[in-house]
């Protein structure tokens, strides 16, 4: 597969907008974007996008960790994905900022700690410019936000690697209805709840500029230049690479 024309530098990164979608499209996209990358055909991307109503489940989660039944789950609408992932259970839905990084790390380090830790500094930066300090908590992955009563959480992490090539990635709770997070143990953690900006500030946040802010700062922290990319423009760019009909060999994953 040829590399495709916006291909330029070794330090360009798509920013590719998908909007609202369904995870498990979300899913077959990067699984084509991480053959494309494998194949050099494409530069780094940052996935950005929104789900409707889901439940996922880590490679590692535990099942008792969902506290609502499948017939619950139909009437609220909202659909439950196992995936490959690191991590446990988790929810995405409206409101919520998602990341997908389709990353090489082998351009950067082969460093799953690093790659986890620069990802939430990205987040720690980007939730910065709405005037909260987030940070990392000890044995816990994602960033939270200290309250009277105890730390929430602000954002999740989940990632898969497979030859030092990146997926899944990051959620960022911007205006997300958090009584859906009732439906689980959010991540396993049982004593530790979820919030949002909106929440936390007390007034409605604009999702775009929350998005811009995490796209603008994932190419400083990654030190890469982004490069706006429509989601059709990106779509053909990895349609046509043969590769991603293919088992992925070597695996990594990052159990976060």
């Amino acid at each position: 597969m040829e590399p495709h024309p916006l291909t330029s530098a070794n330090n360009t990164c798509w920013a590719v907008d998908l909007g609202r979608i369904a995870y498990a499209p979300a899913c077959e996209l990067q699984q084509c974007a991480v053959a494309a990358r494998k194949a050099g055909a494409i530069p780094d991307v940052l996935l950005l996008c929104e789900h409707p109503h889901v439940i996922t489940l880590g490679r590692n989660g535990r099942r008792e960790n969902l506290q609502a039944s499948a017939r619950v789950l139909r009437q609220m609408n909202v659909e439950f994905h196992s995936t490959d992932r690191g991590g446990d259970i988790t929810y995405h839905g409206p409101g919520q900022i998602v990341g997908y990084p389709i990353l090489d790390l082998t351009q950067h380090r082969r460093d799953v700690r690093w790659y986890v830790e620069q990802l939430e500094e990205v987040m720690i930066r980007a939730t910065r410019e709405f005037g909260i300090e987030a940070r990392r908590i000890a044995g816990l992955h994602g960033i939270w936000v200290e309250t009277p009563a105890v730390p929430e959480k602000l954002a999740a992490l989940g990632v898969h690697l497979s030859r030092w090539v990146t997926s899944h990635g990051f959620a960022f709770n911007v205006a997300t209805d958090l009584r859906y997070f009732d439906l689980i143990v959010p991540c396993g953690i049982s004593d530790k709840r979820a919030t949002s900006l909106e929440r936390l500030l007390g007034r409605a946040v604009n999702e775009s500029e929350a998005a811009d802010a995490l796209a603008r700062h994932f190419g400083e922290v990654f030190q890469r230049k982004m490069t706006s990319v429509s989601r059709e423009e990106f779509e053909i760019a990895v349609s046509s690479d043969p590769a991603r009909t293919r088992p992925s060999e070597d695996r990594v994953t990052a159990d976060v």
